[in-house]
């Protein structure tokens, strides 16, 4: 498969996910923790958050919209990015020999063709 050979499905997957990536990364570094993190030292002071006093309920509740979107879109795109399966009968497949090669007989399937020149004793 070629590389550039990209269809417009994958691509709007592809887009998607690294874009729902960026966004789930962000929020979750702003997000105050329990030492305060990213969030507060945007807030100054340990205890309050950039954005507001309730920003750990929104913060909360996007980080889960987010983590969902990121499965569904996973999901989704390892459905799209699956190649199609090729049937048996259409593979490339190498002709057998019509016949086996001159001076190689073969046994009533006890040794594979061509297992070698040694020869039964008789007897």
């Amino acid at each position: 498969m070629d590389l550039l050979a990209v269809t417009v499905a994958e691509g709007i997957i592809a887009i998607l996910f690294v874009v729902i990536c960026f966004l789930l990364i962000l929020v979750v570094l702003l997000q105050k923790g329990r030492g305060g993190g990213l969030a507060g030292a945007f807030g100054g002071a340990g205890g309050h958050s950039a954005f507001g006093a309730k920003t750990g309920d929104v913060f909360t509740w996007f980080t889960v919209g987010l983590t969902a979107m990121f499965i569904l879109v996973a999901m989704i795109g390892n459905w799209v990015f699956v190649p199609p399966k090729v049937p048996v009968a259409a593979q490339n497949t190498p002709a057998a020999p019509a016949s086996a090669p001159a001076g190689e007989a073969e046994d009533e399937g006890n040794a594979p063709t061509g297992a070698g020149s040694a020869t039964r004793p008789s007897g």
